[in-house]
């Protein structure tokens, strides 16, 4: 009987776009996102993609301690890869962004393929009140926001992490950044295998129309053939839909906090894990297997979890 293709699931646990008001589930301290990740990955998560908070106000938080307080706990708890963000907040400049990745030394670290308008102020009709007066601004601002991925700050975050050992999930938000991994990849400055998050649903980046799925995986087909991995990122109520969709195609699946804070129509999910569990059942149902931690170390080339500096 031939082997089960193996699907990696990689949870996003906090991410920086939602706000404290919009869920009473978002972790926010480091002990709810601690408990989060872990629950994730027994859930059968195998990636945690990791971002910080500020514990008292639920700002994002780039500097090294704050992941320095949650890290360890995480590593020491379960198996799963940790994915260290180098996307932080649109509002930060790259080297603030990278220092944890570059600090820390992970498997795995994300790296956003291109500058995209960032649009989250649709969501301002939604709630009238806010915990935090940051939220309100936070989202307002994005009228005028630019989430800047020059070509310098791409090559800024690779060379900063090259000595490393530390592979990149490439967030591609649109069919430009798949040309921009291209390129990267022509200059020999990141190598095979690629693992590419495709990523669905954000104002200013492509649709969630499944035939904006199928263009994605097209062009990343023509542009890198049997070099990449690919994987499923949804925003808000598309996560399960297109992640569904890509897995029957051939993808790896993201879910999480970050990209959606539901699980089903006006339901809120409850915690990440609930997240995995729902696109879990959903994978297994398609005759295929979720990857455990090992086996994605495997099919991405990752360094192993003995070589990070935490």
């Amino acid at each position: 009987m031939a082997n089960k293709r193996k699907v990696i699931i990689t949870c996003a646990v906090t991410g920086a776009i939602h706000t404290p008001t919009m869920s009473p589930h978002l972790p926010i301290t480091p002990d709810e996102i601690v408990s989060g990740a872990v629950a994730a990955a027994e859930a059968g998560a195998s990636i945690l993609h990791l971002h910080a908070r500020n514990p008292e106000t639920g700002q994002p938080d780039q500097t090294p301690a704050a992941f320095g307080r949650f890290l360890p706990r995480i590593k020491q708890a379960t198996k799963a890869v940790i994915n260290i963000t180098t996307g932080g907040s649109p509002y930060m400049k790259v080297e603030e962004r990278v220092l944890p990745a570059a600090t820390f030394k992970p498997e795995v670290a994300s790296l956003n393929m291109g500058s995209i308008n960032f649009g989250l102020f649709p969501l301002l009709e939604k709630y009238k009140e806010f915990k935090f007066e940051w939220e309100r601004q936070h989202l307002e601002n994005t009228r005028d926001l630019v989430f800047r991925n020059s070509f310098r700050d791409i090559e800024y975050i690779l060379r900063t992490c090259s000595n490393n050992g530390t592979r990149f999930e490439f967030e591609c938000y649109d069919i430009a950044h798949l040309y921009n991994l291209r390129h990267f990849l022509d200059r020999r400055l990141v190598k095979p295998p690629l693992f590419i998050q495709s990523v669905f649903g954000i104002l200013g980046g492509i649709g969630t129309h499944p035939e904006d799925l199928m263009h994605m995986k097209r062009t990343a087909d023509r542009l890198f053939g049997g070099d990449y991995q690919w994987s499923i990122l949804g925003a808000g109520r598309n996560q399960i839909t297109l992640a569904s969709i890509g897995a029957a195609m051939g993808s790896n699946v993201r879910v999480g906090l970050e990209d959606s804070l539901w699980a089903g129509p006006g339901k809120l999910a409850r915690s990440n894990a609930e997240q995995v569990a729902m696109i879990r059942q959903i994978i297994e149902g398609m005759s295929l297997e979720v990857a455990t931690p090992e086996e994605a170390r495997e099919i991405l080339s990752l360094k192993g979890g003995d070589q990070v500096a935490f």
